[in-house]
């Protein structure tokens, strides 16, 4: 699989920051020599053509712009640090294996489930009222909950709103889910939502997807456009439901152990990069999401569901919330709530 090392500096420069010479000019002599070099690696569940990949790729080149070079970034597509297991992955970055990590709150939910909150079943109605309550309180609740496990939460990249894909016949209402077996990440709360519908949920790593559906193993699966369209699905799908069911955010992390052994200067570096490469990642994701459906439509049946079938989806899944509300504890849910 392909691997990213970005790295902004001169070997020269390298050298200088090695040895302790001192030179001239911006960022150069002895005061850059004096400060330590990092290098780091940084995981992503998807491939490089994903705007995941691209989110992270553009967090190196800022890291290494932002500290004349002493920052180096490797980055990995399709959690090849933990065997494809996003799950491992994520545990990875908690115990300080690996530095920084792209990861959906549906990964991190499987360790605790108050991440999941966030990923409630049309709990947003676009991305204009997700981002205002993100950026009013769901943020802040978010890096409470990274902290407790051991992760410096850098902010919120975007995988997108969750969409259905299948292969055996459209989706169009609640009914349609029956007996059909389903992929969906290691959530719980993912398998009592495609259970409540009649469907079979399989839990099973992305990596795995791609095969299992060509083979028939399982008919369908959820992802946003993006993975979709990154993952080449459409080649073993034949149907597509634009459901808009769930927003899945990406929880840029960072090893809480290796953030706080950073100077207070470096850390400033960090954030300021993560802040700019979230920003990328994000407008990247939304501004292919129309190019992507009319590929889409050339290679499957897409339907575009009426606010009135979407009003069916939801009141099949709203018994959900009363089950689920204890689990997310109240402090969480009410950070990301849009009602409130």
């Amino acid at each position: 699989m392909k691997i990213s090392k970005v790295a902004v500096g001169l070997t020269a420069i390298a050298a200088l920051m090695l040895t302790g010479c001192s030179g001239n000019g911006d960022g150069g002599g002895a005061d850059s020599a004096d400060k330590k070099s990092y290098d780091w690696d940084m995981t992503v569940t998807v491939g490089d053509t994903s705007t995941w990949y691209a989110g992270a790729e553009k967090f190196g080149e800022l890291l290494a712009e932002k500290s004349d070079g002493r920052m180096t970034l490797n980055v990995f597509g399709n959690e090849q640090l933990s065997g494809g297991d996003p799950a491992a992955g994520v545990e990875q970055l908690m115990s300080g294996q690996k530095a920084f990590s792209y990861n959906s709150p549906i990964i991190y939910s499987g360790i605790d489930p108050r991440f999941s909150a966030i990923t409630a079943p049309f709990l947003f109605d676009d991305y204009a009222q997700a981002d205002e309550v993100i950026a009013a309180t769901g943020l802040d609740a978010y890096k409470d909950l990274a902290e407790e496990q051991g992760v410096k939460l850098l902010g919120f990249g975007e995988s997108g709103f969750r969409q259905i894909t299948n292969s055996k016949h459209a989706i169009t209402k609640p009914e349609d889910f029956k007996n059909l077996k389903f992929r969906v990440a290691g959530s719980e709360l993912f398998i009592d939502m495609y259970k409540s519908l009649g469907a079979d949920p399989v839990a099973m790593n992305f990596a795995e997807v791609f095969t299992s559906l060509q083979n028939g193993t399982i008919d369908g699966q959820e992802n946003p456009f993006d993975v979709i369209y990154s993952g080449g699905l459409p080649e073993v799908q034949d149907y597509l439901s634009v459901l808009n069911y769930v927003y899945d955010p990406l929880l840029l992390g960072m090893s809480l152990d290796m953030w706080n052994e950073l100077s207070e200067e470096d850390q400033a570096i960090v954030q300021e990069a993560a802040d700019e490469a979230n920003e990328f990642q994000i407008k990247m994701s939304r501004d292919r999401e129309d190019e992507q459906l009319v590929e889409f439509k050339e290679d499957m049946q897409v339907d575009e569901l009426s606010p009135e079938q979407i009003a069916a989806f939801r009141e099949a899944l709203q018994p959900l919330y009363e089950s689920w509300t204890p689990k997310w504890t109240e402090t969480v849910f009410d950070a990301v709530n849009p009602a409130n």
